[in-house]
């Protein structure tokens, strides 16, 4: 595994000053792209670490807690199970065969990646005492079981006993639930959008990539 790719993928996705990033990795940058945090999935990627991600929404004790867009949206149900960034764009590498095998994040992001990916290596940075408050390791040592893990994580991929890629049950529906009607008016102007009630919405896909794609766009036309 000597080729690796970096999506960079909070906000806008400009965030990673690629003078600095390591001179063996290739980085995505700028949105918006077919695949937002995941791109570049679809070229053949063998597996897939998440870097610095956050717990979804409604997740008590969890830094930053947001399910995509912490301006629009309250939750997102995948197949009717309520799910944030993390179980989404894991479902989007599950179907192109990776899979996730490391995530570092808050306590409460990592433990909602196990909930979702068995046996996923984890790396809890913080733990949080509210929405934006925590408790965090010394830098030092955050990077030393980051850099642990992720050696393991590979080793574990190359002997065959990493997670399997996570497979979503087709079709596939989501449902978003937006923090006020206005934005659920808008979404729905989308003739491939359901409006199930004031500020909920449905979109369905015939597998995961296409319902992806219509989630985001239903989001980016509500903003």
């Amino acid at each position: 595994m000597d080729d690796i790719v970096v999506s960079d993928g909070h906000g806008y996705a400009r965030n990673i000053l690629i003078e600095e990033l390591d001179g063996r990795a290739r980085l995505n940058s700028g949105t918006p792209s077919p695949f937002s945090m995941v791109q570049g999935i679809d070229k053949g990627v063998d597996a897939a670490f998440f870097v610095g991600y956050h717990a979804h929404m409604s997740t008590p004790l969890a830094v930053l807690a947001h399910t995509w867009s912490s301006a629009m949206v309250s939750n997102v149900w995948l197949n009717d199970r309520m799910v944030g960034e993390i179980g989404l764009n894991a479902s989007v590498c599950g179907h192109y065969g990776a899979p996730v095998l490391m995530i570092t994040g808050d306590l409460a992001a990592c433990q909602e990646a196990s909930e979702w990916v068995r046996g996923i290596e984890t790396v809890p940075v913080k733990q949080a005492s509210g929405r934006q408050a925590a408790e965090c390791l010394p830098l030092q040592l955050a990077h030393q079981r980051i850099e642990e893990t992720a050696e393991r994580a590979v080793r574990n991929y190359l002997n065959g006993t990493a997670p399997a890629p996570l497979q979503t049950e087709r079709p596939v529906k989501i449902i978003i639930e937006f923090l006020n009607t206005l934005l659920a008016d808008t979404a729905s102007i989308n003739p491939g959008v359901t409006r199930l009630d004031g500020r909920r919405v449905e979109v369905t896909g015939e597998d995961m990539p296409t319902a992806y794609r219509a989630f985001r766009a239903a989001v980016m036309l509500a903003g």
